[in-house]
């Protein structure tokens, strides 16, 4: 008897997978990717070579057939494999569950061409238990989600194809255009157009620290003068001017004379509220958060972090880590109960398991939440020892979201003081503070996520002396502080993917390396963690913004990422979609079909013809800067 071939797409994860089967099993890695679209003209077989769709490896006037070939680097890895299949009975093509994997799972079949049966193995964690089932439980490659994998590959390598060559020529060899990464340049570009035309306003308020009678001390800053509400940085708009007529603007020789005149006089509790704070734990990870709480908590990178994620679950240690769904299994659900009980104590579980529903566009792709592998999680410390340092520190931030996420609220009480105090010449000012006192930090032992621009860690610690309304109060000291209003923070890679996954440009799994292509590209560079544009981006984003607007329109770039969902649904069909995409809708209405939604009249293969000598590359590549001191432009 023969054996069972199991094909996946790494070394360790066909090593840790190998420890879970017996001796009838062999289990080989595909390293990836077998098959692709030509990288260049070299790898074009010399069949094809006088064709001339043969440089796009897309055959667009034959229903847009792709020339796959076998990658060079691949070819004695496919060699290795078709030796292994002769003496195999049967075939179990377990690539990753998402339309990647599927991909590659139909890539391997095509170029194998087995004659002995073919199964498609599907797992979303590599534990005994999960490969056992998906063994027992196979199913046939699913051609939808194949569909639209390749529909996304051609109508990138088309876009890449087709726009690059305008921006050769236009703005600088050797540039590159990219329907996902040419939208998140876009985007960084605009931030700093945004920074270049702010202008900053100078304001002033008071720090006061203020003694009770009980000689309890604390602070608070000026809030009002004389009935009106002092400006703070919000409330001025990006031009410098404040947002209401009827603000108070300190200048600095009148917040300085305003702190002389309080000084001494006696200060009186006009108001003590109190209200309830609750906070509630934050869902399970899926790819974006990750990457978000990775770079903020962790210095990660996006690639740095989907790399470790990427060893731990081929290790065993974490579930698929490339996933828009936060829900759990049941299985999972109890595990961080568990975990909860024994190490948080009672007091710290809810009644009954949190259950989180993320509105997920592609059922099919919607597996689980990224959390610790297994029915039952294994301790941080545990991992550590077996993996890497930044394996083991991502694997503690994955295992303590989960937990966090089956944890009681956060609960304690939130109070605001306002006190009022008046100068001789009968000036009225008005001072407030707040703070919160928690009384049960719930979920918060575990784990409190980061926000983008700082928390409210400071107030919610800050414990207040009691306080009633009436009571009398002596300023021991009146501080003048001057403050400048802040251009829009630039984007670092944590705010730009949670950006991207608003506006559904992109998708979770293509977020990494999107902030990979954009740096390696020269488009951006980091500045600390800020994302700071070149020259170059800006000039590129202006060729497309002005001659190619649809193509970086971020409504139209989600609704592309909207029609590949339906395609991978069955609801679309890829083909004719790629031709209203690169032909244009003109050729659908003439077929008496109805035009898809969000694509030009003129398809990309027309705007491009049309467009290319429209474009002036003196005016794209000059770039205003400001005005001299003769207010003559800069570029």
């Amino acid at each position: 008897m023969g054996s069972r071939l199991v094909i996946v797409e790494s070394p360790t994860k066909a090593r840790t997978i190998a420890g879970y089967l017996g001796d009838d099993y062999v289990v080989e890695s595909s390293m990836g990717h077998i098959r692709d679209l030509p990288r260049n003209a070299a790898d074009v077989p010399e069949q094809y070579k006088g064709e001339p769709w043969a440089r796009t490896g897309v055959d667009v006037d034959n229903d847009f057939k792709p020339l796959y070939v076998v990658t060079p680097d691949r070819r004695q890895q496919v060699t290795g494999l078709k030796r292994l299949l002769k003496a195999a009975d049967e075939v179990f093509l377990a690539t990753d569950e998402d339309r990647e994997g599927e991909a590659i799972a139909w890539h391997l079949s095509e170029v194998l061409s087995p004659s002995v049966p073919v199964r498609r193995m599907v797992f979303h964690e590599i534990t005994p238990q999960a490969i056992r089932q998906a063994i027992a439980n196979p199913r046939d490659i699913d051609r939808r989600l194949v569909d639209a994998q390749e529909a996304r590959r051609i109508l990138d390598r088309l876009y890449g194809y087709e726009v690059s060559p305008v921006l050769w020529r236009k703005v600088l060899p050797r540039l590159s255009a990219g329907r996902v990464q040419s939208v998140a340049t876009r985007m960084v570009v605009e931030r700093e157009w945004e920074r270049m035309r702010f202008v900053a306003a100078d304001y002033w308020d008071i720090d006061g620290t203020f003694s009770t009678t009980s000689d309890d001390s604390f602070g608070a800053r000026l809030v009002g003068l004389d009935g009106g509400r002092l400006a703070t940085g919000k409330d001025f708009t990006s031009e410098g001017r404040p947002t209401r007529e009827d603000l108070v603007v300190l200048s600095e020789p009148a917040a300085r004379t305003l702190a002389d005149e309080l000084t001494g006089r006696p200060f009186e509790v006009v108001s003590v509220e109190s209200r309830p704070y609750r906070r509630s734990p934050a869902a399970p990870f899926i790819t974006s958060t990750l990457q978000q709480e990775a770079s903020r908590k962790l210095r990660l990178s996006s690639s740095q972090a989907m790399r470790a994620a990427q060893s731990l679950y081929e290790q065993g240690f974490i579930t698929y880590m490339r996933t828009d769904s936060t829900t759990l299994s049941d299985a999972a659900l109890s595990a961080a109960r568990a975990v909860v009980a024994q190490q948080y104590g009672p007091e710290y579980l809810p009644q009954g398991a949190r259950r989180y529903t993320k509105k997920v566009k592609n059922a099919q792709e919607a597996h689980e939440a990224i959390r610790p592998a297994g029915e039952e999680f294994r301790a941080p410390a545990e991992v550590a020892r077996l993996v890497g340092n930044v394996e083991g520190r991502l694997y503690d931030l994955i295992w303590r979201r989960t937990v966090a996420s089956q944890m009681t609220d956060a609960i304690g009480e939130t109070v605001t003081v306002r006190l009022r105090g008046s100068t001789e010449t009968g000036r009225v000012a008005e001072f407030a503070t707040s703070g919160t006192v928690i009384t049960h930090q719930g979920f918060q032992r575990a784990y409190v996520e980061d926000a983008d621009d700082g928390d409210d860690s400071e107030e919610t610690n800050r414990r207040l002396p009691p306080m009633r309304q009436g009571d009398q109060l002596a300023a021991t000291a009146l501080d003048p502080k001057g403050h400048t209003t802040q251009p829009p923070p630039r984007y670092t890679e944590a705010s730009l993917v949670k950006r991207l996954e608003e506006l559904g440009v992109g998708r979770p799994s293509t977020y990494a390396s999107i902030m990979s292509t954009i740096q390696d590209r020269g488009y951006v560079w980091k500045k600390g963690s800020a994302l700071v544009p070149s020259f170059t981006a800006f000039a590129v984003v202006r060729v497309l913004e002005q001659h190619f607007p649809d193509l970086v329109d971020y409504a139209f770039t989600a609704r592309m990422e909207d029609d590949l969902d339906d395609i991978a649904a069955g609801a679309e069909e890829s083909v004719p979609w790629l031709s209203r995409f690169y032909f244009g809708d003109v050729k659908e209405a003439r077929e008496g079909r109805a035009p898809a939604r969000g694509i030009a009249a003129a398809g990309l293969k027309q705007l491009v013809s049309e467009r290319l000598d429209e474009i002036d590359p003196r005016a794209v590549n000059a770039i205003p800067i400001g005005e001299d001191d003769n207010g003559q432009q800069v570029v």
